[in-house]
């Protein structure tokens, strides 16, 4: 898989734009306590049930890999001159 050197970034980005895609599907907006963890695996479920991301193996379903696959998915919606996206 691509290593990207703004990975967290991206991430941080790839929830925003998710959370927003969330809410136009008609799911609240997370609650102020909801961890990262929780938020990326939403996230991560929604985008898979949506055909928008493919799904992980069932063994390698894990944080680390969710978080990968979500900013390698936001990665690829980016313009190719997005500043996040310098290697």
């Amino acid at each position: 898989m691509k290593k990207y050197k703004n990975e967290a970034k991206l991430l941080k980005e790839a929830l925003k734009i998710g959370e927003m895609y969330a809410k136009s599907r008609g799911f609240t907006t997370f609650g102020v306590g909801t961890s990262d963890k929780d938020k990326v695996e939403c996230i991560y479920r929604l985008l898979v049930q949506d055909k928008l991301l493919v799904p992980l193996a069932e063994d390698k379903e894990n944080g680390v890999n969710m978080r990968h696959r979500l900013a390698i998915w936001i990665a690829n919606k980016l313009p190719e001159d997005h500043p996040l996206l310098e290697e």
